[in-house]
């Protein structure tokens, strides 16, 4: 077994794309949960809607910074539209519109009847909508190699896109770090413990239930706009799975912190390349085939959401307290 390999592997996933776009993807969720108590179980729609708006308008030859706002403004009308007839919904019956609203958000980008827009099952190819993001690039061309990890500098799968995606990732922490400490943080707070005695000292519940359902929107779809940088738009990767994966990182980091939702996508990527790759390198292909071990990789991590929840419902930074769960 190449320990080396392995053990490089494995730490590449500390600051890979992919772990970025997911730390980024449950600092909006914690906007939405572990600040105000809303059960979203759609982020995954909202991650799509972004990555859609920033690959269409890019192939229709908008510059970058247009791309990019026009996959936030789709966010947050997903956002506003999803909103107005939801939000005065107990937290069960939210919780099943957000993920039905998000599964059609799915089912419309793979209908053929939009094939010319968004590809339909195929989804969008990553090179007819990348040439603006490498464009604006400050790096020379080539590779670069920091210890043991070796990157393009501009390409798929790049440093430059490590830099945007965790440079983006630090200003949503520093945002949620200065809501949690302002008046309006306070009174997403006071809703997500008792909304009845925010609305009794004259607050307006459903206009702060919306503008966090808005927030976090946002930070989601920016989110899948670095998602799909280093690959291809393809909707049925973006589907109720990833949902849920973004909710056992938010848990397993701790809701209602600021730095949960990045140390539990830096454990749960990390811990399920080890898994992968031990299991790869150690089990013979006659106990179990390649994609037996990717299964079981991600059956861990169902098991690991289930014991989060039953023994450590805080998370790892969480405090019991600031939960907007019944956890007796």
């Amino acid at each position: 077994m190449e320990w080396s390999r392995i053990l490089v592997n494995v730490a590449g996933e500390i600051f890979a794309p992919t772990t970025a776009a997911y730390a980024l993807a449950a600092i909006g969720l914690n906007v939405h949960f572990g600040l105000t108590g809303l059960l979203n179980m759609g982020q995954a729609g909202f991650m799509l809607l972004g990555a859609y708006g920033f690959a269409i308008s890019t192939i229709a030859g908008w510059p970058l910074w247009a791309a990019v706002l026009v996959a936030l403004a789709c966010a947050a009308v997903f956002g506003l539209l999803l909103g107005i007839p939801t939000l005065k919904l107990r937290g069960d019956y939210l919780a099943i519109v957000t993920i039905a609203a998000a599964e059609i958000v799915r089912l419309v980008g793979r209908s053929t009847a939009l094939t010319d827009l968004t590809g339909a099952s195929s989804g969008l190819r990553g090179n007819s909508y990348k040439d603006t993001f490498q464009g604006a690039s400050p790096l020379p061309d080539g590779s670069f190699a920091l210890g043991p990890f070796e990157y393009s500098m501009n390409a798929s799968n790049s440093w430059w896109i490590r830099i945007v995606g965790w440079a983006l990732v630090a200003l949503a922490c520093l945002l949620v770090w200065l809501l949690i400490r302002s008046p309006w943080g306070r009174v997403l707070k006071g809703i997500r413990e008792d909304e009845d005695a925010v609305r009794s000292l004259g607050k307006n519940v459903y206009s702060y239930k919306m503008q966090s359902l808005v927030l976090g929107g946002v930070i989601g779809a920016l989110a899948g706009i670095v998602y799909v940088l280093p690959r291809a738009v393809q909707p049925d990767s973006m589907g109720r799975p990833m949902t849920f994966f973004v909710w056992t990182i938010l848990l397993l980091g701790g809701a209602a912190t600021v730095f949960g939702p990045v140390l539990g996508s830096i454990i749960f990527w990390v811990s399920l390349m080890l898994i992968k790759s031990v299991m790869r390198a150690g089990v013979p292909e006659s106990v179990m085939r390649t994609e037996q071990i990717e299964q079981f990789g991600w059956i861990i991590v169902g098991v690991t959401l289930m014991l989060l929840v039953i023994f450590r419902p805080q998370g790892i930074l969480g405090d019991k307290k600031e939960l907007a769960i019944d956890v007796r």
